[in-house]
């Protein structure tokens, strides 16, 4: 078979089998009286075989040691390129990550453009003053998901800071991205999410936070129920009684009950679930202490009558912090 029919059978050109020549990787059988290369059967099936090899990837070279090496192990040349190809593959994404941001962030002219591609370079920066500064400056200039992706992964208390404070100036959009981090399989990527809720307003937010008071990851419920008692959100009153028994953020626990007891009906409710925590004298010294002092700001008879009882407490702590709370409630 002539070159030309071949090239045409084959779907390669006569350049290219002129080339594979060159490089030996396959020679025609025969020539013609007239000198023109005649290929045989077995010329054509390596020729196939060749493609076949430079579809996986390989190259010319890699091609030649597949088909003339006997010693060639298919396994490890296979393993190598599907890492080169994962390797590629995430090169790939992430720039088209970045053109899309940059396309959500609607540039109107070339500064534009170089200004949100500063912004995200600097976001994935080693540097933690970077990162930083580019978090602070990134408010309306970088598209909230690149915000959101930086937020979830920043271990930089400080960094961090900065990204939730852009996060909740995003508001809605923001908490939305957020919600899948709270089903993260990564414990610290949930304590980020929800802290980050946390800070942004808007019923999206609470919405979210409602959920979580319900999440298996009791660190994200003790972030949850603090801000959701800031905002009125009564259905947080167990976990922050909880939290005030434990001692586990117990402070923000108290404020947040404080804040929620300015409803007769949810004070009355705090009331009673502190005072339940009293019952039977079963609470350490420490705990009765702290519920003393969160029953300070919950206004009522319930809260008033157990202040009047931790007064004479047998520990002289919480004695004392009872009568000095009770005090200053009949001082009011």
């Amino acid at each position: 078979m002539l070159i030309g029919e071949v090239s045409r059978r084959a779907g390669v050109s006569a350049r290219m089998l002129r080339h594979y020549e060159s490089l030996g990787l396959v020679r025609p059988s025969a020539r013609t009286e007239g000198g023109y290369r005649q290929y045989s059967d077995e010329d054509i099936r390596r020729i196939f075989h060749i493609e076949s090899l430079r579809s996986l990837g390989l190259s010319l070279h890699e091609v030649g040691r597949a088909l003339d090496d006997p010693g060639f192990e298919p396994s490890v040349l296979v393993e190598e390129l599907t890492r080169q190809t994962q390797e590629r593959i995430a090169q790939e994404t992430e720039l088209l990550t970045r053109l899309r941001r940059i396309g959500a962030a609607e540039p109107s002219g070339w500064e534009d453009v170089l200004q949100v591609v500063a912004l995200l370079r600097a976001l994935g920066s080693k540097s933690a003053g970077k990162r930083q500064q580019a978090a602070l400056s990134a408010v309306d200039e970088v598209p909230v998901e690149a915000l959101v992706e930086a937020a979830l992964g920043e271990a930089d208390p400080y960094v961090a800071g900065a990204l939730r404070w852009a996060l909740a100036h995003a508001g809605d959009d923001a908490a939305g991205l957020l919600a899948a981090g709270l089903g993260s399989a990564e414990a610290a990527v949930r304590e980020r999410a929800v802290r980050a809720l946390a800070e942004i307003p808007g019923g999206v937010a609470t919405a979210l936070l409602r959920g979580a008071l319900a999440h298996d990851d009791v660190v994200v419920r003790r972030y949850a129920a603090p801000a959701l008692g800031e905002r009125g959100v009564g259905d947080a009153i167990p976990v922050l009684i909880g939290m005030i028994v434990e001692g586990v953020n117990d402070t923000d626990a108290a404020d947040a009950l404080g804040a929620l007891a300015s409803d007769p009906g949810s004070a009355e409710r705090i009331a009673t679930g502190l005072a339940d925590r009293l019952a039977g004298g079963r609470a350490e010294p420490s705990v009765r202490r702290r519920l003393a002092q969160a029953l300070a700001d919950v206004p009522g008879p319930v809260a008033s009558r157990a202040l009047a009882d931790l007064s004479n407490d047998e520990d002289r702590a919480v004695a004392l912090t009872a009568g000095y709370v009770l005090r200053l409630r009949n001082e009011r």
